[in-house]
């Protein structure tokens, strides 16, 4: 799960990212709302989480921007302007949810669950390959029952692969699914997460492979 955090004060981006990431999220964190339309260009993001009261602006102008141009990513208002007429007026705009501060980070995560689970999202819970088995809502993949004991980014990049099953994933697509802005990624890091990933599916019987495709990306596909 990708999220973009759109957030000026520096200790709360920080707490939150370092909550968020504590449950393998991948998170962007941008402080203005003309960096956060930079941002959601290339639509990578899972969920939007977006304060209103910006150095350049009220939040509720990047939800405009976002409808304007036809996305419907979900975005939760995360702000201290709770009175209910701005939580009525967040929610006309088109947020999705709408929650004020101070709040507890188990609260944030259900209404992340819950956005991604709306019926408009048309995503599936449960995706199936080979022997393998993935649940997307509680980011666990297993064989016959067993779950397979994954490190974070290898479930990120074994997520972005069964998303997108049968079809070849750019290299890049998968590195935008592992790492945030400020990670350093190394030339060969997704190589060394494929690789391991490989013998712990062959291992568990997971009946699937993950094919490489040079200078291009991987593909994920059952055995033959």
């Amino acid at each position: 799960m990708r999220l973009l955090l759109v957030e000026d004060e520096p200790e709360m981006a920080a707490a939150l990212t370092s909550a968020l990431q504590r449950h393998d999220a991948i998170v962007d964190h941008v402080p203005t709302l003309d960096i956060a339309k930079t941002a959601v260009r290339d639509g990578a993001h899972d969920v939007i989480l977006l304060d209103r009261q910006l150095p350049d602006g009220d939040g509720i102008d990047l939800i405009r921007h976002l409808r304007a141009h036809n996305s419907q990513v979900p975005v939760i208002v995360i702000t201290a302007r709770g009175s209910l007429p701005e939580r009525i007026g967040g929610l006309d705009h088109g947020a999705d949810d709408y929650i004020t501060k101070p709040f507890a980070i188990d609260e944030l995560l259900a209404r992340i669950r819950a956005v991604l689970r709306r019926p408009a999202e048309r995503r599936p819970l449960h995706v199936r390959v080979g022997e393998l088995a993935f649940d997307l809502d509680g980011r666990e993949a297993s064989v016959a029952g067993t779950v397979i004991d994954l490190p974070r980014r290898e479930l990120l990049v074994l997520e972005a692969l069964i998303r997108r099953h049968g079809r070849t994933v750019l290299r890049s697509a998968i590195e935008e699914a592992v790492y945030n802005y400020d990670d350093a990624i190394q030339s060969n890091s997704l190589d060394s997460h494929i690789s391991r990933l490989r013998k712990k599916l062959s291992e568990a019987g997971a009946g699937v492979e993950i094919h490489g495709i040079r200078g291009v990306g991987y593909l994920l596909r059952p055995i033959a």
